[in-house]
């Protein structure tokens, strides 16, 4: 009961970070160039721009519509949760809003990458509590519920794109739209960074017929586990083992790199980056 208590706590006060990260960087960076980097924010500051009404209003008059259309497949318990945030995201952007009177810089692209720094940082914080603040996800749902075979990542994509390119018509201006595409790449890469926590985990699976040796210089060169797949190689019908291993250090790719290329030169390589490694010499499970 008390770790539940916890669990609610902390995700209730990221929720309120988060937010307060998003109304900072809508308000203050966003809203005065009319940077709209997809999202139901982003959609909403267009329509401010064209009806004069407060974003903080907008996301409501969208959001609690969608929301309801959209309980059947939330769920009533993360409807609650995504109702909790929109609620706190409106009212934060309501008390921030004297910020978009401020001048906090005269450069556009500077204000772009600023206010996305703050609103992937904040949406990677909410994300990371298992928080939701609504938005374009609710609409890319009940689409895919509609059109089975249309993907929810292909209708947030078109739903983003639609969004990025109204900016440029609000305010016609076509460099605002392209603000606004440059402004959606970097809270991607923000929200992917806050989630993995920025480390650092390149996976190598390594195909190989010098097992042993080639293990021993993991292990005890590299200081990293291993784990050993048998394998057969589909043109020459050999045995081969495949070795999957996990780094987490540039330096440790480098001097893996090298010991593969010393042991066996004729290795077949597959390095590919990881976003989050569990489990011992990485972070805990339970974490």
């Amino acid at each position: 009961m008390k770790k539940s208590t916890n669990n609610i706590i902390i995700e209730f006060l990221g929720l309120i970070i988060g937010c307060i990260f998003m109304g900072v960087g809508l308000n203050m960076f966003f809203k005065p160039y009319t940077i709209a980097p997809g999202g139901l924010s982003g959609l909403s500051l267009v329509i401010s721009k064209f009806t004069g009404l407060s974003v903080s209003i907008i996301m409501l008059i969208i959001g609690i519509p969608l929301l309801v259309f959209s309980i059947k497949i939330l769920g009533k318990k993360d409807a609650i949760k995504t109702f909790i945030g929109m609620i706190i995201l409106s009212a934060v952007l309501k008390i921030t809003e004297p910020l978009s009177t401020i001048s906090a810089t005269q450069d556009v692209l500077l204000s772009a990458i600023s206010g996305a720094i703050l609103l992937g940082t904040g949406l990677g914080i909410v994300f990371s509590v298992d928080g939701s603040t609504g938005g374009t996800d609710l609409i890319a749902l009940m689409v895919n519920r509609a059109i089975p075979s249309l993907p929810v990542s292909k209708c947030l994509t078109i739903i983003d794109g639609m969004v990025v390119l109204s900016a440029g018509i609000a305010n016609k201006d076509i460099e605002t739209g392209l603000y606004s595409a440059i402004a959606l790449y970097i809270i991607v890469k923000v929200i992917d960074a806050i989630i993995s926590g920025f480390n650092y985990s390149k996976a190598f699976m390594i195909i190989t017929e010098n097992r042993d040796e080639l293990k021993e210089a993991i292990v005890n060169d590299v200081n990293r586990g291993v784990t050993i797949i048998d394998g057969k190689g589909g043109y020459t019908n050999n045995d081969k083992s495949i070795l999957l291993v996990v780094v987490n250090n540039k330096k440790q790719e480098v001097h893996l790199k090298k010991f593969i290329k010393k042991v066996d030169p004729n290795a077949f390589i597959i390095v590919s980056d990881v976003h989050e490694v569990l489990g011992e010499g990485f972070k805990s499970i339970a974490a």
